[in-house]
């Protein structure tokens, strides 16, 4: 980031307090931070994919744009908020390209949880991992927030810690106890 987080969350009081102006001087300073984050999903994804990581960062930056009731505190809850958008958006890009498939159960717990990077090759995977984070925050809401920041947001430890004002401890120990919750609900989920 070329800019201080002070400047960002002065931007986003002042989006806050109404004026829309703020959006065309705060792009500039988040957006390489949201395009880090739009690489890190599509990273594997096949070459000729429909869906490029600068499409990712505008059409999440447009739908950021277009929440007038938000109330921005900070480039962390931004950027939080920026990471749930993305997610989003992949969900609905993987549910389109799945709805012509019909084949089995393709994702493998390894796929799903067992690794820290993000493999979104294959829809059903972004699919049956955002279906059983949503079963999770049903049960845990913090636990399904650092599944998110770390497996959709691609965010580190710390990372995870400092944009929910937690301790590292507290998201290492909640990631595994996720880890865990999910890998037993997608295996019990999971077709013969």
């Amino acid at each position: 980031m070329t800019d201080s987080a002070g400047e960002v969350t002065l931007l986003l009081t002042e989006l806050r307090s109404g004026r829309k102006d703020a959006w065309e001087r705060l792009l500039p300073l988040v957006y390489q931070e949201l395009r880090r984050l739009a690489a890190h999903y599509m990273r594997d994804e096949p070459s000729g994919h429909t869906l490029q990581p600068t499409a990712l960062v505008h059409e999440a930056f447009l739908r950021l744009a277009g929440q007038d009731r938000a109330n921005w505190r900070n480039r962390a809850q931004f950027m939080g908020i920026a990471g749930q958008i993305m997610r989003r958006i992949l969900v609905d890009h993987a549910r389109k390209r799945s709805a012509s498939k019909r084949g089995g159960w393709a994702v493998t717990l390894g796929q799903a949880i067992g690794r820290q990077s993000t493999n979104v090759t294959q829809p059903e995977e972004i699919l049956a991992v955002d279906e059983a984070l949503a079963r999770l925050e049903g049960v845990d809401p913090q636990q399904a927030r650092v599944v998110e920041l770390r497996y959709f947001g691609g965010l580190s430890p710390a990372e995870t810690a400092a944009t929910m004002g937690i301790s590292q401890r507290t998201v290492e120990r909640e990631w595994s106890m996720a880890k865990a919750w999910l890998r037993a609900e997608l295996a019990e989920r999971r077709p013969a």
